[in-house]
């Protein structure tokens, strides 16, 4: 038996004896994980009874600052600045973790459970008894970088298909799907539906976390001198984390979560395609016009009509203002001659100003996510969507109209 086994065996009370508990040591502090399903009632009552028995002088949680907001601050989405987020590049992660949502909040209705009850019991109970509450997990937007990052870029297609058929199935989802959330972690059990190749996501989704988690613990133990934490994980974490604590496997934790937090960079060549295309449209454009006028003229339009006719497109296919499909129109041929601008930031930028997302918009994303008509009909997703489908019409139209360029002058 192993100590983390014998250790597990020691028990505040009789009710949870048979329940996934280890208890670990960092120096001087003890943490007691409990391993819990995401979808079960009997999770939140464990952690409601182990709390009560004021052994605990801190109480660390599966949750990032996103996630923790969104517990504490239900409508803490119609505070976000949806202008901002499409600067910045966020979009299509906003839209990714609202399809991740989308596809949880329908099992939850299908089932009428609550995924990550015991985290709100555990976050309720543990400021009641006046305990701090640890936030261990890393952000939801950094780890769905990593799964980008970590897939094979031709392979990417096929998680984003995933998404758009998670939110337009209308399937139930089978008993053993919800079998395999309560036996592993929420994440890896949502992305799992429509990952071709789980072995992809796996290093982001578990290994990661679990050395991250890990890493935050044994920082915190060490920062606040904590004796004894009680860290409330999803089972599929559980031992993982134990294994990493007990083999002392992180040195430096402070260096842990830097390294784990970093977004790996793209590989040289693709950061660097981007601007050889342009070199080769612009270049097809200086041959056209030294060929003659006429043929340079045709090419400039062949790449104004079909670049921007199919960003336009894109963005009529979400519904967008007239105008919003005029801006789409006259910004893909400029901004796919510039790769540091994209064609979807000016016109989910434009549809922003034209028709700004109302309060109720946001207050029902929940609810609006979960079928498509509810993508087209609130505000919010429908500029996301914009975003999204203007930006590969404009990328699809810049193939497209580079090989009708080149069509051009091996026939000119």
């Amino acid at each position: 038996m192993t100590k983390s086994e014998q250790q597990a065996t020691e028990l505040p009370t009789e009710s949870v004896k048979n329940e996934p508990l280890i208890t670990v040591k960092i120096d001087n502090c003890s943490i007691t994980m409990l391993g819990t399903a995401h979808v079960s009632k009997a999770s939140a009552d464990k952690v409601q009874e182990l709390i009560a028995t004021e052994k605990y002088d801190a109480v660390a949680v599966e949750l990032c600052p996103s996630r923790h907001k969104a517990i504490v601050n239900p409508d803490a989405m119609a505070e976000m600045d949806l202008f901002q987020v499409i600067k910045r590049g966020q979009a299509s992660m906003v839209a990714a973790s609202l399809a991740l949502g989308a596809f949880q909040q329908r099992m939850a209705e299908q089932f009428d459970i609550e995924p990550g009850a015991e985290m709100r019991v555990a976050i309720k109970d543990a400021q009641e008894a006046k305990l701090p509450v640890i936030l261990i997990d890393r952000e939801i937007g950094t780890t769905l970088k990593r799964i980008y990052r970590n897939v094979p870029w031709w392979k990417r297609l096929n998680l984003f298909a995933g998404l758009i058929a998670s939110v337009i199935s209308k399937e139930k989802v089978s008993a053993e799907e919800i079998e395999r959330l309560k036996e592993g972690d929420v994440l890896e059990s949502t992305f799992s539906q429509f990952a071709e190749n789980e072995k992809d996501l796996f290093r982001p989704l578990i290994s990661e976390r679990d050395e991250y988690m890990s890493a935050r613990l044994i920082k915190e133990c060490k920062d606040n001198n904590y004796q004894h934490v009680l860290a409330i994980v999803g089972a599929g974490h559980m031992q993982g984390m134990a294994q990493q604590i007990e083999d002392k496997c992180i040195a430096n934790p402070d260096e842990t979560i830097a390294q784990l937090d970093t977004i790996p960079e793209s590989s040289n060549w693709f950061k660097f395609l981007p601007w050889i295309i342009v070199a080769l449209i612009l270049t097809g454009f200086v041959i056209g016009f030294m060929r003659s006028p006429e043929i340079g003229t045709a090419m400039v339009l062949d790449w104004i009509l079909i670049n921007g006719g199919l960003s336009a497109l894109g963005a009529a296919i979400a519904f967008a203002h007239p105008l919003t499909v005029l801006t789409a129109f006259l910004a893909a041929p400029l901004t796919s001659l510039n790769p540091t601008i994209g064609a979807g930031m000016v016109v989910a930028a434009m549809e922003t100003y034209l028709r700004k997302p109302k309060i109720g918009d946001f207050h029902r994303l929940r609810s609006d996510t979960t079928s498509l008509k509810g993508w087209w009909n609130n505000q919010v997703t429908r500029i996301l969507l914009i975003f999204i489908l203007a930006t590969m019409g404009s990328a699809v139209g810049t193939y497209v109209a580079g090989f009708r360029i080149f069509e051009r002058l091996s026939t000119g």
